[in-house]
C-alpha cells in the first residue's frame, strides 16, 4: 500500500510540472509573437516605404557601369562616300521571311543589305508568323505586325529605296509565281548575289527570296564592305523600330519596374524546343519533354539543318556548353555573384520549355521573379494584339481504337525510335494520358500540323518577344541562360547582347563561358559535402571577366563569324580617345573582331564629356553598403504570394503591404 500511495503522488506531481512547463512555454511564445512575425518580407516593406521617387543606393560590384567599355559609342553613320541608291534599273526585290523573333530582325537587316549590293528596290518584306495566322487583327498585316513600317522606309530611304508592295503591272506576275525565287543560306556570300543572283535580277527585273535559316548574307564581310556591315547595323538599330502601341507598353513596363527605385537584372532562360532539338539537349528534361524534343529533331535530321545521330548523350553535349543553363543553375551563380534574395529579376522569353514548373527552384532563391503578366494588365495585352475574329473549334480528333492483334504487331515490329516506347498491348493507354497538346505522342509517327490555334499563338510570340526585348535592353544587368557562341543557331539573348553593346557598351551584359559554369557546377554535385572554399571566388572571377574586354572578346572570336548583330565592333561603334597600347583583336581570317575602333568625330566627343563626368560622379556617390548587405540576408527566409497582375505591379515580397507605385 505504501508503494502504490508513493507512486500515485509521484505520477501527481508529474503531471503538475508538465502543465507548468507547457504554462510557461506559451507564455515565452507569446511574448516573442513580435519578434517571430519579423521577417524578410516585412523588412523589404520598410525598405520599399516611400515609393516611387526614393532612389535607393546601388552596390557598384553588381550594377555599376564596366569601365574599360565606357570610351566605346554607337556610329554607325558612313564613313565615306555612299552615294543614294540608283532607281532608274527598277529591279526590285520581295522576300518571304521565316522563323521567330530571333530569326526575323538578322533576315531583315541581310535584306536591306543584299538588295543595296544589287542595287535593287526592296519591297517590304512578308513576315510569315502573321501572314500564316488566321484571322488577325486587320489592322496589322506581315511586317507593319511587328514593326513601323514608315519608319523603316523613312530612315533608310538615303541608302536603299523601299516601297510597300510591287507596281501594279507586277503583281500579277508575282501571283502567277513567273519570277524567279531564291532560298539562300544564312552563310552564302556576296558574290554567289553577284554571280547567281544579279544575272536573273537583270533579265526578269523581279526576283524573290525566301529566308528561313536568320539570315541571307554572310555575318563577316570583306573588309571593302565594311559599309554593308555599318548598313545592317542602321537597319538594326534604328530602322527596324517596334509599332508605336508595342514601344508604348514595353516603355510602360520599364517604368514599372524602375519605380520601386531599384535596378533589376533580366535574364533569358533560351530554353527553346528548336535550340533544344539542335544541340540534342533532350535529356535535361523528363517523359512527354524529352520525346518532343527528339521529334523535333528528326524533323531538323530529315530537312538536312543537322547531320548528327537522332540520339545523342545530353550530359557530354552540356559539358561542351552547347546546352543552356537551367533555371536552378543560374540561380546559384546569381547568388554565387552577390546578388541578394530581394532583387528584381525579369523572366523574358515567349517561350519557356518545360514550362512554369522548372522555374520553381529559381522562384525559391529569388522570389522577385516577374516577367510580362505581372508587369500587364490583361486589358492592356489585349489592346496590343488588336481584335481578332474569332476561330472555330479545333477539330482534331483521336484515331480509332485499335484492335488488340494490331497493337501487337506494332509492338513487334517497333525499331529505334525516340523515347519512351509505346506502352505494350498488355497495358491499355488510358484516356489521361491522351490529353493535352501533346496528345498524338504514341499516336503517330508525325507531328500534326499546327492547328489555328497554334498559328495564332506563335504570331502572338512575336509581340511578347519584342516587350520582353524592349525592357531586356533597358535592364540594368543582362544574364543569358543561352547565347550564341558559335553554335551558329539564332537565339534571342545575342540579339539583346548585341543591342546593348552598340547603344551603350558599358552596362552589365554577361557573356559567360558556359563550358567553364558547368565544370563550376558540376564540382558542387561532385564534392558535396566537401566543398571548396574559393568556389564562390571563382565564380565571381569568371562573370567579371566575361563584363570586360575578355568576355567581349572571347564573345567575338566565337559569335561574330556567325552572327553580326551579336557583335557589330568594330564598324558600328567608335572611340572616345585611343589608349596608347590599345591591341588588335583579331579572328582567324585576318578580320579585327576588337581595337579597330575609329576615333568619334569631335561633335560626339564634346556631347559626350558630360555624360562621362556625371557617371563618374554617380559612381563615387553610390553606397558600398550592398556587398555587406548581401552577406546579412543570406539566411533570409523569403515567404512570397502570387505576382500580382494589376497594372499597378507589385513585387511577391511587399504583397501584405499593399503598396501601390502610383500613389
Amino acid at each position: 500500500m505504501m508503494c502504490r500511495s508513493k507512486m500515485k503522488w509521484l505520477a501527481l506531481l508529474v503531471l503538475i510540472m508538465s502543465v507548468a512547463f507547457l504554462l510557461v512555454h506559451l507564455s515565452i511564445a507569446k511574448s516573442s509573437v513580435g519578434l517571430v512575425q519579423y521577417s524578410a518580407r516585412a523588412g523589404l516593406s520598410d525598405e520599399f516605404a516611400g515609393m516611387p521617387g526614393t532612389r535607393i543606393p546601388r552596390n557598384k560590384r553588381l550594377w555599376g557601369p564596366v569601365k574599360p567599355l565606357e570610351s566605346l559609342q554607337p556610329y554607325a553613320n558612313p564613313r565615306g562616300s555612299f552615294p543614294v541608291p540608283n532607281e532608274r534599273y527598277g529591279h526590285f526585290i520581295y522576300a518571304k521571311v521565316f522563323g521567330g523573333f530571333e530569326k526575323i530582325r538578322p533576315s531583315i537587316c541581310d535584306l536591306v543589305a543584299i538588295s543595296r549590293l544589287l542595287n535593287a528596290t526592296l519591297v517590304i518584306p512578308e513576315i510569315q508568323q502573321s501572314t500564316r495566322s488566321k484571322g488577325i487583327s486587320d489592322k496589322f498585316k506581315s511586317f507593319s505586325y511587328l514593326y513601323n513600317e514608315e519608319q523603316f522606309i523613312n530612315y533608310l530611304k538615303n541608302d536603299v529605296t523601299v516601297v510597300k508592295s510591287l507596281p501594279a503591272h507586277l503583281r500579277a506576275a508575282r501571283r502567277r509565281n513567273e519570277f524567279p525565287t531564291f532560298k539562300p543560306t544564312s552563310s552564302a556570300s556576296p558574290n554567289y548575289y553577284i554571280k547567281e543572283v544579279l544575272p536573273k535580277l537583270k533579265n526578269a527585273k523581279v526576283i524573290g527570296l525566301v529566308l528561313a535559316d536568320g539570315g541571307g548574307l554572310q555575318s563577316i564581310l570583306p573588309r571593302n564592305m565594311d559599309e554593308l556591315q555599318r548598313l545592317r547595323c542602321r537597319v538594326a538599330f534604328h530602322a527596324l523600330q517596334f509599332r508605336p502601341e508595342i514601344q508604348a507598353l514595353g516603355r510602360r513596363m520599364v517604368e514599372r519596374l524602375r519605380a520601386w527605385g531599384r535596378p533589376y537584372l533580366a535574364f533569358h532562360p533560351g530554353l527553346v524546343r528548336e535550340t533544344l532539338a539542335y544541340h540534342g539537349c533532350a535529356e535535361l528534361f523528363q517523359d512527354v519533354h524529352t520525346e518532343l524534343i527528339q521529334y523535333r529533331r528528326a524533323q531538323m535530321i530529315k530537312k538536312g539543318i543537322i547531320n548528327e545521330e537522332l540520339g545523342i548523350d545530353s550530359r557530354v553535349q552540356k559539358r561542351k556548353g552547347l546546352c543552356p543553363l537551367m533555371p536552378e543553375e543560374v540561380g546559384i551563380i546569381l547568388r554565387g555573384m552577390g546578388y541578394p534574395p530581394k532583387t528584381i529579376i525579369y523572366l523574358a522569353g515567349s517561350e519557356i520549355f518545360g514550362g512554369q514548373r522548372i522555374l520553381i527552384p529559381l522562384r525559391a532563391m529569388f522570389p522577385n521573379l516577374v516577367d510580362r503578366t505581372s508587369l500587364c494588365s490583361t486589358e492592356e495585352l489585349a489592346e496590343l494584339i488588336g481584335l481578332e475574329s474569332p476561330l472555330a473549334e479545333d477539330a482534331f480528333q483521336f484515331p480509332p481504337r485499335k484492335s488488340e492483334k494490331e497493337l501487337k504487331e506494332e509492338w513487334q515490329k517497333a525499331g529505334p525510335r525516340p523515347r519512351p516506347l509505346p506502352p505494350p498491348p498488355d497495358r491499355p493507354i488510358y484516356q489521361h494520358e491522351k490529353e493535352g497538346w501533346y496528345g498524338w505522342i504514341g499516336e503517330r509517327d508525325r507531328e500534326p500540323d499546327p492547328s489555328p490555334f497554334n498559328l495564332r499563338m506563335e504570331a502572338h510570340r512575336l509581340l511578347w518577344d519584342a516587350l520582353d526585348f524592349i525592357v531586356s535592353v533597358e535592364a540594368d544587368a543582362f544574364f543569358p541562360g543561352f547565347h550564341n557562341d558559335g553554335s551558329g543557331w539564332p537565339d534571342f539573348s545575342s540579339l539583346v547582347m548585341g543591342q546593348r553593346l552598340y547603344e551603350s557598351a558599358s552596362s552589365r551584359t554577361y557573356r559567360p563561358d558556359r563550358k567553364a559554369l558547368v565544370e563550376y557546377l558540376n564540382s558542387t554535385y561532385d564534392s558535396m559535402y566537401v566543398l571548396r572554399r574559393n568556389w564562390t571566388h571563382l565564380v565571381q572571377e569568371h562573370l567579371n571577366k566575361s563584363l570586360e574586354i575578355e568576355g567581349l572578346v572571347r564573345q567575338s572570336q566565337f559569335s561574330k563569324p556567325t552572327s553580326f548583330l551579336s557583335h557589330p565592333l568594330p564598324e558600328c561603334s567608335c572611340r572616345i580617345g585611343r589608349p596608347e597600347a590599345m591591341d588588335l583583336v583579331k579572328g582567324k581570317d585576318g578580320h579585327v573582331h576588337f581595337g579597330g575602333e575609329d576615333v568619334c568625330p569631335t561633335w560626339m566627343v564634346h556631347g559626350q564629356d558630360v555624360v562621362l563626368d556625371s557617371k563618374v560622379t554617380k559612381d563615387e556617390n553610390d553606397d558600398e553598403s550592398g556587398w555587406e548587405e548581401y552577406e546579412s540576408n543570406l539566411a533570409e527566409q523569403a515567404e512570397f504570394g502570387k505576382n500580382s497582375r494589376n497594372t499597378n505591379f507589385t513585387l511577391p515580397f511587399d504583397q501584405d503591404e499593399e503598396m501601390d507605385p502610383n500613389d
